[in-house]
């Protein structure tokens, strides 16, 4: 039995219930929103971690679980934990709801079955310069890189390269945009928020999504700076699936096992010249865009691997 956690109607855990059912394959759904009446309970052995999930009105030994596949959000950001106009949660189910996702993250980065993905090695993407050194360590280029919260170094690093683009440090998402140096005036924010300003890469976006030991190569065409925004800023997208060069398909894979993250998404680009530079890896990727645009299996990919069909 496999265990697929979050919230259901979100379109990645969904493609992967889909997959799990139409291959007829034994999962539990663990319904994140329900985490108020959810119970676990550990217990360290002779043979290791144990323990059991009360889910509804059964309950589940740990030892029975083969592999996770974890879409879960931070329980202070679910609906019912969260003081509206129109709703005052209940402190104690609040407070159910966080010792529960306490103790079900600890049990996930110290279970010995699949997990997709464990929480401690997801904290690599909380800061983006940290993990640049990681991705070097594989052998991908990386952009000249500054991080800064001087104004007046942020121009010289735009003089320098007279292109360059500039992105959040931190796993929050943000969007990436290019530099205008019409609007210099902005630069004054820096004082209040140190920012990554990278050289501009000219070529094409690759997204590879890394499950287990397949790769899923996506080829993105957009004149948009930022590709997941293309629409907002009124460009087109065409994307559809590639073989990568061995090399670096091989560079990928071990990309995503030195960062100890079996389900990855690594963002790549290809430069005229054949060169392949990474920007960073997504530990929790939203896959669900790359295959509704390609139909490449990879949900199906995620649950072969939970169910020990491959590495």
């Amino acid at each position: 039995m496999i265990l697929l956690c979050g919230i259901p109607s979100e379109e990645p855990l969904r493609l992967v219930i889909e997959a799990a059912d139409r291959r007829n394959l034994p999962y539990l759904l663990l319904n994140q929103r329900d985490s108020h009446y959810l119970g676990l309970r550990l217990a360290v052995t002779h043979g290791g971690l144990d323990g059991t999930l009360a889910v509804g009105d059964t309950t589940y030994r740990l030892s029975d679980i083969r592999g996770v596949y974890s879409r879960m959000i931070d329980s202070t950001l679910l609906p019912e934990n969260r003081a509206t106009r129109r709703h005052r949660p209940d402190p104690i189910a609040v407070e159910r709801s966080r010792v529960f996702h306490d103790a079900f993250s600890q049990w996930l980065d110290l279970t010995d079955c699949r997990v997709l993905n464990r929480p401690g090695p997801m904290g690599s993407n909380m800061s983006k310069p940290y993990q640049c050194q990681l991705i070097r360590r594989c052998g991908f280029e990386i952009p000249e890189t500054l991080v800064t919260n001087d104004p007046e170094a942020a121009l010289a690093f735009y003089e320098k390269h007279r292109r360059i683009i500039f992105k959040s440090i931190s796993s929050i998402r943000s969007i990436v945009r290019e530099f205008n140096p019409n609007d210099r005036q902005s630069l004054q924010r820096l004082r209040h928020l140190p920012t990554q300003f990278q050289a501009f890469v000219p070529g094409v976006n690759l997204r590879v999504h890394a499950a287990g030991a397949r790769l899923f190569a996506t080829e993105i065409v957009t004149e948009a700076t930022d590709y997941r925004y293309a629409a907002r800023d009124g460009q087109t997208l065409t994307m559809w699936p590639l073989e990568l060069p061995d090399d670096i398909a091989a560079r990928c894979l071990r990309l995503s096992q030195q960062l100890t993250l079996p389900l990855c998404g690594i963002d790549l680009k290809r430069t005229p010249d054949g060169a392949y530079y990474c920007f960073e890896v997504n530990p929790a990727p939203a896959y669900s865009f790359y295959e509704d645009h390609t139909g490449q299996p990879i949900a199906a990919a995620i649950v072969d691997y939970l169910h020990g069909a491959y590495n």
